[in-house]
């Protein structure tokens, strides 16, 4: 395994959270390979303040774009056009976060999923612990599933749902990989202390 990509049934869902835990656990590098929106901060900044990790293990991000909307549309309101072949992660252990969901378009032509499946990296899907993830995740799980992409596993945000994560488990036979809960403040003490109260070291094992 050379990396993983963070993705997720939504947006907003907890993604920028969960890769900040995750390259402070695996000592792995934080990639974004594109930002849309700029206001009030941009992932890379949350990525920063979130983990007090610097520019070694924070990637700048490539394609920054200004207007808070699905890529195609952000890039087409900046007249920038996207090069999908030149947004392939560089090589090391990154912790790659995309935007929005997997059928989220980069142009008129690609969907994140199209090039998470050319990356060939194991994906995390974050999904929200509540009422409402299993249409979302089981969708999400089975269009991976469709493109032959692996995927590591499932983290539920949020409150505590053992019947959703064991639905989420059996149905969409994936592995859960751990629960990040509600947090009233987040730094690098928190992340590694969710990551060792919550989650199995052994599952990222092949992280590299």
């Amino acid at each position: 395994m050379t990396g993983l990509i963070i993705t997720g049934t939504d947006t907003d869902i907890g993604k920028t959270v969960v890769a900040s835990m995750l390259t402070l656990a695996l000592n792995g590098c934080y990639f974004k390979p594109i930002q849309c929106g700029i206001e009030p901060e941009t992932d890379v900044d949350t990525v920063k303040r979130l983990t007090g990790l610097g520019d070694d293990r924070v990637l700048p991000t490539p394609i920054v774009l200004s207007q808070p909307r699905s890529p195609h549309l952000a890039a087409e309101l900046d007249n920038v056009t996207i090069d999908v072949d030149q947004l392939a992660p560089p090589s090391g252990s990154l912790i790659v976060e995309g935007a929005g969901g997997l059928m989220v378009p980069i142009d008129r032509h690609t969907l994140y999923i199209d090039v998470f499946a050319r990356w060939q990296k194991p994906v995390v899907l974050v999904a929200k612990s509540e009422l409402g993830t299993l249409n979302h995740t089981l969708l999400s799980l089975e269009a991976l599933a469709a493109r032959n992409i692996k995927v590591l596993g499932v983290v539920l945000v949020g409150d505590d749902n053992p019947d959703n994560a064991k639905t989420i488990a059996e149905m969409g036979h994936a592995n859960i990989l751990g629960r990040v809960p509600k947090l009233p403040q987040i730094n690098p003490v928190v992340l590694l202390k969710v990551f060792a109260d919550h989650f199995k070291p052994s599952d990222f094992g092949g992280f590299s």
